[in-house]
Order: structure tokens, then C-alpha cells, then sequence
């Protein structure tokens, strides 16, 4: 009988002692899982956080931004009136010349699985405060650089911002961030003979394809340079120059016009992997932005082009002739190399979204800069700007575009 007490006693303890044990087990679980709940919460409250203030989220580098449609919507576009921004370009004025229809502005870009981040100017200045971002290139980008302006501008005091001319170097400047949002005209990135920014339609373009010092002295220490150059290579046969503009023995030849964008983009992509501070710069490059000069292309007469249209085109795809997406390869190939050579430049992809836009060009709605022939104002389709984009308008989602990548 005392031998079976002793075992039961035996018995009892070993389970007190288990389930001691098991006590302990499960409250240092407990412990753990609240330690890294508590962790979670907090990097929640930091992304949701995050998300407030710049009005993206990691969600947005998953997207296809560029792959969508556009859809009407006068709630909540445009982003600012025409009439408020302080630094608007006669050129892009189109409502201030006369421009009656504005459904132009009331556009916005929707991406098929996700949605654009919204546009928020305090918190790009906030982004900016100290840094410089600038834009190189022709006047397509000088128009987004003046649609940032505008996006910025209603935000800013009248006596918090600037506006400063130095030759070719344009700076907009919000001085309680002390940011500068900047522009600087290099219409074919590397040097040319027109690179004056007032005085640059010569006849005869000529390009010095392996010279590009001139102009990226200028850019060097900016924090966030976006780049653009098309427009201005668009014909058959470039001159290109092997010496100086200054000196009579330089070597002149004939190139043709794929051949020599390539041999400017590689002297760019050469100077961006010696001279940019990878970890300070962000990159980016615009891709081709389309003109509308062509009516038969979208269903029209052949004597149309973008002149009184007031409606995007709706097919999805829809492609012009005046866009080479030969040259967009050539871009997006020097982008690759860089990337495997360790420089990122994100190409912000405007050409295919931008193509549906038919109604947003100036067409005659602009200042014209030198007087209209009776001929021309017979049949204003003859001198109407298909090239430029009014605003506001479609710049402005370029912008979008461009802020959804900075924050990303």
C-alpha cells in the first residue's frame, strides 16, 4: 500500500511538474507574439502614416501606371485654374487665347489594376526642402517643368517664391523650403548650335554628339534631374561636328538621324555613370511625347490635324506616326547598361497615354510670336500648334507620374 502511494506521488509531481512547464511555455509565446505584434503596429502607424502625407504607398510600385485610360472628371481636376499660376507660359495659355472649350483640363488618368497617387504639393516641398530638381531638355519639357511650377505654386505665399533667369538655367525657387525647382534648355542634351534659349530655329542643325560638359556643368549637384530629347532630332540627316564650334578644323559629316541619337544618348548615359552621386541623385528620363498633326490617322481628312478637336481618342492602342519608338529604344537599351552597371534611371513612360490626347494641344490658342499671314487665318489648322500641350492639362499627370516615382 505505501509502495503504491509512493508512486502515485511520483506520478502526481511529474504532471505538476509538466504542467508547470507548460504554463511557463505559453506565457513566453505570449510574450513574444505581443512583442512582435506591438513591432507590426508600429511600422503599420509608420506606412499608413507614410501614405497620409505623400499619398502613396508601396502598392504603387507594383503598378503599371502607364497602361490605363482616360476618364472625364471636373470633381477633382484640374489640379489648379490657369488664371492662379503665377508663372503660367503665354504659350501654353491656351484658355487666355481664346480657348473656349475646357474640357482639355477635366481628363484624368486612370491605370487598369491601381490608382495614381494624388498630386500633393506640400508634401513634394517637404520632399524638396534643400534639394534642387531640374529638368534638361527642349520645350516639351520646359512645359512640364512649367506645369510643376504651376502644381506648386498655389500652395506657396507670393512672397515665399522667385523666379530667376541666368541664360539658359530657369529657377523657380520656394524659399521657406529653400527648394528650386528648375529648368535649363538643352534641346538635344548634349551641345548643338542650338543651344541659345531664345535664339536657337537655325537651318542648319548641327550637333556636337560627344560633347555634353557644356551643359552638365550646370546640373551636377541637383538631387532629382529629369531628362527629355526627341522633339528636336525628328529628321532624316543630322550634322554632326568632331571639334569645337570656336575652331575652324573641326570634322563635319552627315549622319543619319537613328545613328547619331545614339552616339548623343551614349555620351549622355557615359556622363551620368562617372559624374552623378548615386546616392544622392534620382534619375529619370520622359519618353517620347506625341504629336497630333496628321487627322486621317484618327478618322479625319488629311487637310485636319489637331485643330478644334475637343475629345480624347477612345481607341485603346492607338499609335501616331509621329512617334519613333526606335528612339525610345535606344533610350531604354542605355538604361538597361546603366542599370547593369549599377545607376538607375527610371524612364517615365508619356507616350502611349499621351497619344489618346488629341484635344490637349494649343492648336491656336497661344500667343503667336510673330504676325499671322490673311493666308493663315483662312484655314488655321495651317498654323495650329499640335506639338505643345495646353495647361492645364496633360503635363500635369506627367507630373503625377514623375511624383508617384520620386515617393517610390
Amino acid at each position: 500500500m505505501a509502495k503504491q502511494q509512493q508512486i502515485i506521488i511520483r506520478a502526481w509531481g511529474s504532471i505538476r511538474f509538466n504542467f508547470q512547464s507548460l504554463v511557463v511555455i505559453l506565457l513566453t509565446v505570449l510574450v513574444i507574439g505581443a512583442v512582435y505584434l506591438a513591432g507590426q503596429s508600429g511600422h503599420l502607424y509608420e506606412d499608413s502614416h507614410s501614405k497620409t502625407q505623400t499619398g502613396t504607398d508601396d502598392s504603387t510600385s507594383h503598378c503599371d501606371f502607364f497602361s490605363g485610360k482616360w476618364v472625364f472628371d471636373n470633381e477633382s481636376y484640374p489640379l489648379y485654374k490657369e488664371k492662379e499660376c503665377t508663372f503660367m507660359s503665354d504659350q501654353l495659355a491656351c484658355q487666355k487665347f481664346g480657348r473656349k472649350d475646357l474640357n482639355y483640363q477635366n481628363w484624368r488618368w486612370q491605370p487598369h489594376h491601381c490608382d495614381l497617387p494624388r498630386f500633393n504639393a506640400t508634401a513634394l516641398l517637404k520632399r524638396l526642402r534643400n534639394k534642387r530638381l531640374v529638368f534638361v531638355g527642349d520645350s516639351l519639357n520646359r512645359g512640364q517643368w512649367v506645369s510643376m511650377v504651376c502644381l506648386v505654386d498655389t500652395v506657396i505665399p507670393p512672397k515665399l517664391k522667385s523666379m530667376h533667369t541666368n541664360g539658359s538655367l530657369i529657377t523657380f525657387k520656394a524659399i521657406e523650403y529653400n527648394a528650386t525647382i528648375e529648368f535649363y534648355w538643352a534641346p538635344l542634351l548634349v551641345e548643338s548650335n542650338s543651344d541659345d534659349p531664345v535664339n536657337h530655329r537655325v537651318p542648319d542643325r548641327i550637333v556636337r554628339a560627344q560633347a555634353i560638359e557644356k551643359h552638365a556643368k550646370h546640373w551636377t549637384d541637383a538631387d532629382i534631374l529629369v531628362f527629355d530629347s526627341y522633339l528636336w532630332w525628328k529628321r532624316p540627316i543630322m550634322k554632326i561636328l568632331w571639334g569645337s564650334f570656336e575652331n575652324s578644323d573641326g570634322i563635319y559629316k552627315e549622319v543619319e538621324m537613328l545613328r547619331s541619337y545614339e552616339l548623343a544618348i551614349k555620351t549622355w548615359s557615359d556622363w551620368l555613370e562617372i559624374f552623378v552621386n548615386r546616392t544622392k541623385t534620382q534619375l529619370f528620363f520622359i519618353s517620347m511625347s506625341p504629336t497630333h498633326k496628321r487627322g486621317e490617322e484618327w478618322g479625319k481628312s488629311k487637310d485636319q490635324n489637331c485643330y478644334s478637336e475637343t475629345e480624347p481618342i477612345s481607341k485603346e492602342g492607338y499609335w501616331g506616326s509621329g512617334s519613333d519608338p526606335r528612339m525610345m529604344q535606344i533610350v531604354e537599351d542605355s538604361i538597361d547598361k546603366l542599370k547593369i552597371r549599377g545607376l538607375k534611371v527610371q524612364m517615365i513612360n508619356v507616350t502611349q497615354l499621351s497619344e489618346y490626347r488629341k484635344d490637349g494641344h494649343p492648336s491656336i490658342y497661344r500667343k503667336q510670336w510673330e504676325p499671322l499671314t490673311e493666308v493663315q487665318l483662312s484655314n488655321p489648322a495651317s498654323y495650329a500648334d499640335c506639338i505643345h500641350w495646353c495647361l492645364p492639362g496633360v503635363p500635369d499627370v506627367w507630373n503625377e507620374l514623375l511624383y508617384a516615382y520620386i515617393f517610390n
